[in-house]
């Protein structure tokens, strides 16, 4: 049961994910979250480093869809200057907007990654929509409401597989 909520791979940012050693695995696509993951949460607009980062990501020819639970008005407002494709209301971790980036995409689902900061939205949706899956460390330790009910399950999981052996990263939570 707890394997579905283990990541395959962990960051501490999303700039250690590199286009070059993507390629070279074979990735041509990225479905990332938004909140925590790309900037914090209560971050509007995105950050010149994340500007970069997708205009990298472009030129490299990975294309990237944001797919998160917020709103439509969050979710456009960050993506549109990024010319990149969102989906908002996600509802993750549940498989369809997983599903539908992956067709928007054109791509098969050992050519994408899945990018978050949550095991309760991001992983889980990843892993159970077949999707390889890399968690990143948080941007911020503040969350909105229900991503706070979220963290505490997430280090009690956390916990549980370190105990296990299962993961080897330090929570520096």
């Amino acid at each position: 049961m707890f394997k579905n909520f283990l990541p395959d791979e962990h960051v501490e940012s999303i700039f250690e994910i590199r286009p070059e050693e993507l390629k070279e695995r074979g990735i041509k696509g990225i479905i990332t979250d938004l909140d925590n993951t790309l900037v914090a949460w209560d971050v509007e607009e995105a950050t010149p480093e994340i500007s970069q980062w997708f205009k990298l990501m472009a030129e490299n020819d990975i294309k990237v869809t944001i797919t998160s639970n917020n709103n439509e008005e969050r979710v456009s407002v960050f993506s549109q200057p990024l010319d990149t494709k969102y989906i908002y209301s996600a509802r993750k971790p549940l498989s369809k907007a997983f599903k539908k980036a992956q067709k928007q995409m054109k791509l098969q689902k050992e050519e994408i990654v899945v990018i978050g900061d949550q095991l309760l939205t991001d992983v889980l949706g990843g892993n159970f929509a077949g999707f390889h899956t890399i968690l990143v460390v948080p941007i911020v330790e503040t969350d909105g409401f229900w991503t706070k009910f979220n963290r505490k399950i997430e280090r009690r999981i956390m916990n549980y597989m370190r105990r296990k052996g299962k993961i080897t990263w330090e929570d520096k939570s």
